[in-house]
């Protein structure tokens, strides 16, 4: 997708419906300055805003997302190629995300057992340092665990290898479940079977 043609289009479908920046982002509930990096190219309207800030300024998302006005003739083609972006970019970000708590739990593990291991030694000389030290590494394993799962539940999808349908499931069911690397063992919302469910970056 061309962000700077995406943009000049979007400027140019505000103004035609006579709204400035400003009155733009009160009606969709954001800053101006989010549509101001919008106009210039420099990041692309969220997916679930699109539908609204479509109806404001009167176009469709295949035009939204293609940065102009479509011809009927074109408009499938134009939405399948669209279409086809859009989940690139969807893959695209949750493998960066993945990423993240991939390099997030490593360097929590790393920390943790760094800091545990020198409060053990240094309890010998100083009980209150290694107990601080210890307890500190405990939190620190907590919280960094809990916040790779945020991550991992928030990237992409699990596909249910019973009926194929691909979901996200709540942030409980993920805590929960038995799993090996981000594969886990929950029940499908759609066909009720329990299985091992895989990770899956696009829907």
């Amino acid at each position: 997708m061309n962000q700077e043609k995406i943009g000049k289009f979007i400027a140019t479908c505000r103004k035609e419906n006579g709204y400035t920046q400003a009155s733009l982002a009160e009606q969709l509930g954001i800053t101006d300055r989010a549509i101001s990096k919008w106009e210039n190219g420099k990041s692309l309207p969220d997916a679930s805003i699109m539908l609204e800030l479509c109806e404001l300024l009167k176009i469709n998302v295949n035009e939204l997302l293609t940065g102009e006005r479509i011809i009927m003739d074109n408009y499938k083609d134009i939405a399948e190629k669209n279409l086809i972006e859009m989940r690139k970019q969807e893959e695209k970000a949750n493998k960066k995300l993945l990423a993240a708590e991939t390099f997030l739990v490593t360097l929590t593990v790393v920390a943790s057992l760094s800091m545990i291991m020198s409060g053990c030694i240094i309890a010998g000389q100083n009980t209150t340092m290694g107990f601080i030290l210890c307890t500190l590494g405990s939190v620190i394993t907590t919280l960094g665990i809990f916040y790779g799962l945020k991550i991992e539940h928030d990237a992409g999808y699990y596909e249910c290898p019973e009926c194929k349908e691909r979901y996200v499931p709540t942030m409980k069911a993920v805590v929960m479940a038995p799993h090996y690397g981000t594969t886990r063992k929950m029940k499908c919302p759609y066909c009720q079977s329990k299985g091992y469910h895989k990770k899956v970056l696009t829907k």
